[in-house]
Formats: structure tokens, sequence, C-alpha cells
């Protein structure tokens, strides 16, 4: 099949990678011309294991090209951004809710409809409040082509379900969720992802598609509220919440989440939202559990004022700030707003990060710290030497987030080791 793939980013890009992998001619489409250029060149734009590899193979065969505007193909597939509109929402949770911003779904739709022939396939990816394929991308299409959504041409939403660092991997093995407008809609899309998928293939409707990604997302969400919440409790009251969460978990049917400074990510810190938005009366404890995830770097930073109180001008060494362990990636990273509150506050402050770009090196990064935060678990933190890092801090402080540590080597250096 000949298969445009509009958005080239941390889905789109290795989707439309797997799909040249099998066979399929394949055009990526971007409105960023840096990721054109380097997408056409072989080279990715993402830090993701074994993608440069495949990518160089799907454009030096020719199965892969790349293009700055949709072209005639069999099947679309939309894999766009769809953040937060009003993200001052996130930061003060007392403020209006945030809703989806669908302007790059629309984009593409409206894109794509003079190039529709009758027997496409759309199908879309991206993350998408209940009712987006049926009431937005189906709307969109039918008006500008003048075709019939099940008759002329197919639609369906097929929502991603990686994890980064492993997308490879997930994106081929991972059991999918095909949503189709109508069966034959689902059908067409089944047969095109079979094409690839070796993972088992589920077959129900676009809106409840759309709900079982949001759904999952949001029981993890939930699960890392209540660790959060809990952490905090333990805290005010003198427990130690690891303690609590490894003892409580050798119960058959527990299995709590560790707490942490907070969400970050494409989908766990978003897609919740999506729920409320549509359904704001019902969804309370959803917005409850977004809340105390969205408010917990401002308590790290609390937290962390407490740990310096009594010292003049404080200097914090920041040790990660991806939004989670071993990769680079910082979207919605809960220790970048933990930075930005030392910032807006007058601490100085410095940052390591083996994996994002501007902050891989160590060198310095200790000298004359009165506090070390720790707030991505990198297993390379592991790694350092406490006693090294003693001889240039200032204060003996350490308040590790993640409990990555190994807390006797740290206080055998003569660290004080704080933990949630």
């Amino acid at each position: 099949m000949k298969i445009c793939v509009l958005g080239l980013g941390y889905i789109g890009l290795p989707t439309a990678v797997m799909l040249a992998s099998a066979g399929h001619d394949v055009i990526g489409v971007d409105i960023k011309q840096d990721v054109l250029s380097a997408v056409g060149n072989g080279n990715s734009h993402i830090d993701e294991p074994g993608l440069d590899e495949l990518l160089k193979e799907a454009v030096y065969s020719g199965k892969l090209r790349t293009s700055s505007a949709p072209v005639q193909s069999d099947a679309f597939i939309i894999a766009v951004p769809t953040p937060l509109n009003g993200k001052s929402a996130i930061r003060n949770p007392k403020s209006e809710v945030p809703s989806a911003d669908l302007s790059f779904v629309k984009v593409a739709a409206t894109s794509i409809a003079p190039i529709l022939r009758r027997d496409n396939l759309v199908v879309l990816e991206s993350t998408s409040p209940p009712g987006t394929t049926e009431e937005v991308l189906v709307t969109i299409l039918e008006k500008e082509s003048g075709l019939k959504a099940g008759e002329d041409f197919y639609v369906a939403y097929c929502p991603e379900r990686v994890l980064p660092g492993r997308i490879l991997h997930e994106i081929v093995h991972n059991a999918r969720i095909i949503g189709g407008i109508d069966s034959e809609s689902a059908e067409r899309a089944e047969k095109l992802y079979s094409s690839f998928v070796k993972g088992e293939i589920y077959i129900t409707d676009a809106r409840t598609a759309e709900m079982v990604k949001l759904a999952e997302n949001t029981f993890r969400d939930l699960n890392i509220a209540f660790a959060n919440e809990l952490s905090r409790i333990c805290h005010r009251l003198g427990v130690n919440v690891w303690e609590v969460i490894q003892l409580a978990n050798r119960h058959p049917r527990v299995n709590i989440l560790k707490p942490g400074p907070g969400v970050g990510g494409h989908c766990i810190a978003v897609d919740p939202w999506f729920i409320v938005e549509k359904a704001p009366q019902e969804a309370r404890l959803i917005r409850t559990a977004r809340e105390v995830n969205d408010s917990q770097p401002q308590y790290i930073f609390e937290r962390i004022k407490e740990l310096v109180g009594d010292i003049e001008r404080p200097k914090i060494a920041v040790m990660g700030v991806a939004y989670k362990g071993n990769v680079g990636d910082t979207r919605e990273s809960p220790a970048l707003r933990i930075v930005d509150l030392l910032k807006k506050n007058g601490y100085e402050g410095s940052i390591y990060d083996p994996y994002v770009e501007g902050y891989e090196s160590v060198e310095g990064v200790f000298d004359d710290a009165d506090c070390i935060v720790l707030l991505t678990a990198h297993d390379l933190f592991r790694e350092l030497s406490p006693k090294l890092i003693s001889i240039s801090v200032r204060g003996k402080i350490v308040f590790d987030t993640k409990s990555l540590l190994d807390r006797e080597k740290w206080e055998s250096a003569g660290f004080e080791v704080e933990t949630l």
C-alpha cells in the first residue's frame, strides 16, 4: 500500500519506519523543515534505541520519503500532537479545567480532504477526547471532500501504546485496539496494522477505542496520585513510605506504585484532563488525582526549602530533568517545573542529566552545593561516588525523591539522606 503518515514525532516516525520495513511505500509528512531534512537524510531527530538504523534502511531503500504536505495515498495515518489548552491550569489546579487542543488534528484532516479518494482509509492515532474521530475528523473529511465516511472512504481510531526507550519493540509486539466508525473501517484498519503488528489486535468502535486509551493512562495517574499522597501522609506521621509500600505490596491483591516528584510525559500528565473535559461532573476522582500529581513539584520545592532553610544563599545541585529514567525526554517533566520554582525563588543551581542535551556533563555540578536533589531515576546515578562528590560539596544533604541511591553508601560518606 501507499501510506501517508502525518506527523513525524515520537509516534509517527517509528510508525512510518515500521510500515516501510513491512514493504509499504510510505510518505512521512511534517510541518517542521528541520524534521523533514533530518528524516529525509536517514537521520532520526528522536533519541530512541534502534530507530536510526531502521530509518536509514527505510530511506535508502526508497520505501520512506518525506513531504511537507500529504499526497494521494491508499491510507492516511494521523499522528499529530494533541496538547492541552490552558496550560496554566496545570500549574494552578484551582483554575479552569484545561481542554484538548485539537488544532493539529483539524489541520491534518483539512490537508487530507482535497486528495481523499474512494476506498481510502484514514486512521487517527493521536490521543483524543472521546468523540473526536466521529465529531471532528469525519466531519471535516466529509465536508471538505464531498465523500461519505463508511461508504466512500473508511475511518478508524488506533491509539499508540508504547513506552519511550522501548518504542520499536512495543509498537510491534504490544496489543493494539482498533476502533472503526463501522465494521468495514475497522476491518480495513486491522488489515493494515497486521502487516507489522505481531501483538493481538482487538476490534471495537471508535469512541470506545478513544476511551480505552484515556482509561489506561488515567489508571496509572490515579495510582501514582495515591502513592504521592501516601508519601505526604507518611512524611507528616514520621513513617517510611517506601517500607509501607514494600510491605503492603506483599498482599496478593495490592500493587501500589512508587511516589516521585510528579508526573510527566506526553500521556499520563495530559490524557486524564480529556476525560475531565468531557465529563466534568462525573470525573471528580480523576480531576483530584491530576491536581495531586500536578501539585507535587510545589510540594517537592517546599521540602527543599525546609532542608536548606538555615543556609544563606543555598546552591542546589539537581540530578535529572528528564520525566523518566534512562531517556532524554523532558516533555511535561515535573523536574523542569521544580527547577523553574528554584530559579523564580532566587536559588542558585546546577543540573546534571546524562541523557538531556545541554546537561550531560557532571563537571562542576556539585561544586559548593548545599543540597543535592535527585529528580529522575537514571541508572547511571547509582554509579556516582558519594565519597568523591563529598569533596566538592559545601553541604552534605541529599534529597532522593525516587529512592534510587544506596542510602548506606551515601550516609557512610557523611551525607544526610532524605526521601519522600
